[in-house]
């Protein structure tokens, strides 16, 4: 996931960067939670303007606490889970908002 990490200045900075990339930006509040391994059917720009995101990867097994001024580059598909005590960011979207299927966070499938 490393290559998947990077930074960023500002809120300015980051917005441009969605606008470049052709991607749909929305700022976000999210509140203190904790959730179960998942992935997206879409790929997003993920700019974390305060507080800390950790982000574990399922596949390597690793985790990485993602603070104010970091970038991650969300891929469709990925494998991971979350974990954060609130944290705001601005989330650039590949596709419009509008048009993402529900759940937004897609349960990995049953096996037996």
């Amino acid at each position: 996931m490393d290559d998947r990490l990077s930074t960023f200045i500002n809120e300015a900075d980051a917005y441009a960067q969605c606008e470049a990339a052709g991607y749909t930006a929305r700022k976000f509040d999210f509140p203190a939670e904790e959730n179960e391994a998942h992935w997206h059917d879409f790929d997003s720009l993920t700019f974390i303007t305060s507080g800390v995101l950790t982000i574990f990867d399922v596949e390597q097994g690793v985790s990485y606490a993602c603070g104010a001024g970091t970038k991650i580059v969300g891929q469709k598909g990925f494998v991971h889970r979350e974990k954060s005590d609130g944290f705001s960011a601005i989330i650039g979207f590949a596709e419009d908002p509008a048009s993402l299927t529900q759940p937004i966070n897609k349960p990995l499938p049953v096996t037996l």
